[in-house]
């Protein structure tokens, strides 16, 4: 890196850490600290969404896809608006009326603690193992654009990120979520710019040749859709049902609307996000088509197309601004799942002893944990990489099992609900193994999960009638 680009990171990183310590004057409780006492514009909830779905892993990796192929990426965000238009419609009204700030709160209401435990627990587990991996796969992306060593990297964004999350609670995280995506959207349309302005031959004809190529193909419907993940029907259904699982079950998601000042804000974000996620990806995979125009086609490494660009044909300056960019997206992710993991925390295992000083205390907790989990690894561990990246997918389908369950107005015994559960994640696993696209994991969960949970429930009182006689 040169000394300018240098310089830019150093500013960026600096004016991140000041925002968020000037944040802490409106700490004042933990309903401030969690849910920003409940005033966020609807707007910045929207963006913030965006920026913590958007990891370093896609602002990087989603170019290389148009570089190597098409846009078919795009019929997945197609099903996220849908899946986002399910959760307004169906489970953000129930969370607003309850008045909670963890949102497995309201399954207590409908099946006892130890329920509501357990799903905080999921929840826990799967944001540990998933962003912690991811962590590091970020460190190894930063170490490539950046020259930083891997353990630098990690340190570098966990301290920067811990810092503001710890001092300004869900309000530094949003607003600087906010500016963050900005900023590294902006990275991918200047880097759209640059490859225009720098190189022979006009847009219009590249797309042109683009499209007669098959490169802006969006579309698919050839294969089984069973196995063909970027099938229309797999790709479009486990969109939606992905996105209704993340971002009406997961926690991470749900406390950025959580934070708007009443339902009709929240279902403005939730939605909004979905339609400014397809956008991000649009620009995302034209900065890749363009990319395929820039390198004349030329072999890279998977998924290494677009750093590759940054890191050596970028001018100083400009690489700056993107390599502020990687960090944003880096630090985006990092700082909900800090603040999302002690919401839950606090108010799902210790909300008779809830205190602002116990709240920070926590965040700093999962900070250290998220570091060493990054620090325990090295990106040689693939393995161990893969499930961390895939845990979701395998808890996604439960946790929205238990929130459709907690709609029904029927009585649900918590055998049947642990029994449903438990069957879930287990046909997961075998789905894993028999090379079905895993578009389809959380919808056939959800289905396993509901159909357990009412045979159970079935069994349990054809044996109490028996008994009972």
């Amino acid at each position: 890196m040169s000394t300018i680009d240098t310089i830019i990171i150093f500013i960026f990183l600096t004016l991140v850490v000041i925002f968020g310590l000037l944040q802490r004057k409106f700490i004042r409780s933990t309903d401030d600290y969690f849910l920003a006492d409940r005033k966020l514009p609807w707007w910045m909830s929207m963006f913030s969404i965006v920026a913590t779905e958007t990891s370093v892993l896609t602002f990087i990796s989603v170019p290389g896809l148009a570089y190597r192929g098409d846009w078919s990426f795009l019929q997945l965000a197609m099903g996220y608006i849908v899946g986002r238009i399910l959760v307004a419609r169906f489970l953000l009204a129930g969370y607003y009326q309850t008045g909670i700030t963890s949102i497995y709160e309201t399954l207590r209401e409908k099946f006892g603690t130890v329920i509501q435990r357990m799903a905080s627990f999921l929840f826990l587990t799967t944001r540990i193992l998933a962003d912690g991996v991811r962590f590091l796969a970020t460190a190894v992306i930063v170490q490539v654009v950046t020259g930083w060593s891997i353990p630098v990297s990690v340190l570098v964004i966990g301290v920067v990120t811990l810092i503001y999350t710890f001092t300004g609670g869900i309000r530094a995280v949003v607003w600087i979520d906010s500016f963050q995506f900005i900023l590294y959207l902006s990275g991918a349309v200047i880097s759209i710019i640059y490859i225009i302005l720098t190189t022979n031959g006009s847009f219009l004809t590249w797309l042109t040749e683009a499209h007669s190529g098959g490169r802006l193909t969006i579309f698919h419907f050839e294969g089984n859709p069973f196995f063909t993940p970027l099938h229309f029907i797999s790709a479009f259904l486990g969109g939606a049902l992905l996105s209704f699982a993340s971002h009406g079950a997961d926690y991470l998601m749900v406390q950025r609307v959580l934070g708007c000042k009443n339902l009709a804000h929240a279902k403005k974000a939730m939605v909004g996000s979905g339609i400014f996620v397809f956008i991000q990806f649009l620009i995302f995979l034209l900065a890749g088509t363009l990319l395929y125009h820039f390198m004349d086609g030329a072999q890279l490494d998977k998924d290494r197309e677009f750093s590759t660009f940054i890191v050596n044909y970028l001018p100083v300056g400009l690489k700056g601004v993107l390599l502020a960019g990687v960090l944003s997206a880096a630090m985006s992710t990092l700082s909900s799942s800090m603040n999302a993991l002690a919401s839950s925390t606090v108010m799902d295992w210790m909300k008779k002893r809830a205190t602002l000083k116990l709240s920070r205390t926590v965040s700093l907790i999962w900070a250290g944990v998220f570091m060493a989990v990054a620090l325990s690894f090295d990106e040689s561990d693939s393995a161990v990489i893969i499930v961390g990246l895939k845990i979701a997918s395998y808890t996604y389908g439960g946790l929205l099992s238990l929130f459709i369950l907690s709609k029904l107005q029927i009585s649900i015994s918590g055998w049947a609900v642990i029994s449903g559960l438990t069957m879930s994640i287990a046909v997961v696993f075998l789905l894993q193994n028999l090379g079905l696209a895993w578009t389809w994991f959380i919808g056939i969960s959800i289905l396993t999960n509901l159909i357990t949970v009412f045979l159970v429930q079935v069994t349990r009182h054809i044996i109490s009638r028996r008994d009972g006689h």
